[in-house]
């Protein structure tokens, strides 16, 4: 909790970037994007860069947890179990969403993960995890790797691959549907990550809410329309929100653009997210130094608000998974655990540090 705001973390991710889990000769391509997009957030986090990518490893949960809720404002996150079959576990396993259950049952939510391109597979897949897991939403990719080499790619107005996902995620009561969009995997067409699919998906189930993962790194204006059009779709700030620190004009235009159509109500449907990367100083740099400039107001962009802020932080993901009340049981839960105590520690040193 930052200046009495909650936090909740939509991506937190713990991958398994060891070279013996690289099943596709496109994984060290994609791990060295994922090194860079954590390194982009700087500061604390270049840390974390050279400790988990020289050499590449695998992050344990214990690890990426202590990082987020002891060292950081964080309170909540949500795991991910990543379908991408470049590596041979999905990237993030099963497993890992699995102890992240059962030994921190109050400070984590699951998402499964499948790959539609498997059919039926996938859906017996999604219903296994279910079981499991008890997630509440589901993450999907638009590119599915084949082992042997080469990407295959599917949409998300599908009505072959993708909507059995939707039809079969909706029956067992998940909530959310997450699609990777906006930022490239690796030497992939760039068509895959374009949002426009999303859109049919949104109308032909609008008992669903689809969450478009890094939205703001690419096609801003589409995704700023889909915020204007659908109440349904949502946008998970994943490493755009590392532009606070790296490209701080570009957040800032990432975060006008979603306003232009849709004015105040896209700060109801935009979630905070950082993935690998989050650190505090994300943190403190949303939380208490974002504001749009003078240009940017007096061009007609509404000017965000501490409401606005602790919307995105926190409030948006609640409302969009309807676990207001349990959310907020939670955030009772776990102010006195082990990871708040480490966290009080920590800020107790630093001011000690200062004084």
């Amino acid at each position: 909790m930052i200046d009495g705001m909650p936090v909740m973390d939509a991506v937190l991710h713990a991958h398994n970037l060891d070279p013996s889990n690289w099943a596709h000769p496109d994984c060290e391509l994609i791990v060295e994007m994922n090194r860079r997009s954590v390194k982009m957030v700087g500061g604390p986090a270049e840390g974390y860069v050279k400790s988990s990518f020289n050499p590449p490893r695998d992050i344990s949960i214990e690890e990426i947890s202590t990082r987020y809720f002891g060292g950081t404002d964080t309170d909540l996150a949500v795991f991910h179990v990543l379908p991408i079959k470049a590596f041979h576990d999905g990237l993030d396993s099963v497993e890992k969403a699995l102890e992240a259950k059962e030994r921190w049952p109050e400070r984590f939510l699951l998402y499964a993960g499948v790959d539609p391109i498997d059919g039926k597979k996938a859906l017996d897949v999604l219903e296994r995890q279910v079981e499991l897991l008890d997630p509440v939403g589901v993450k999907l990719y638009p590119t599915s790797y084949v082992a042997s080499g080469g990407v295959k790619q599917w949409r998300m107005d599908d009505p072959e691959v993708a909507y059995p996902i939707f039809e079969r995620a909706g029956e067992l009561g998940l909530k959310v549907v997450a699609i990777h969009k906006a930022l490239p995997m690796g030497p992939d067409p760039l068509e895959a990550y374009h949002v426009e699919d999303v859109d049919r998906a949104a109308v032909d189930f609008p008992d669903l809410n689809f969450e478009v993962v890094h939205g703001g790194m690419s096609f801003l204006d589409e995704t700023a329309w889909q915020l204007a059009r659908f109440p349904n779709v949502y946008i998970n700030l994943e490493v755009t929100s590392a532009y606070l620190v790296a490209r701080p004009r570009a957040f800032q235009e990432a975060m006008a653009s979603f306003t232009s159509f849709a004015g105040r109500h896209a700060f109801d449907r935009i979630l905070w997210g950082t993935g690998s990367g989050g650190s505090q100083r994300l943190i403190e740099k949303f939380a208490r130094d974002f504001a749009f400039d003078d240009e940017h107001v007096e061009d007609g962009i509404p000017q965000i608000t501490d409401q606005d802020k602790r919307n995105i932080l926190f409030d948006n993901y609640a409302r969009m998974t309807g676990l207001e009340s349990e959310l907020a049981r939670r955030l009772e839960a776990i102010r006195d655990d082990d990871f708040s105590a480490q966290r009080r520690a920590s800020l107790s040193e630093a001011s000690a540090g200062g004084a």
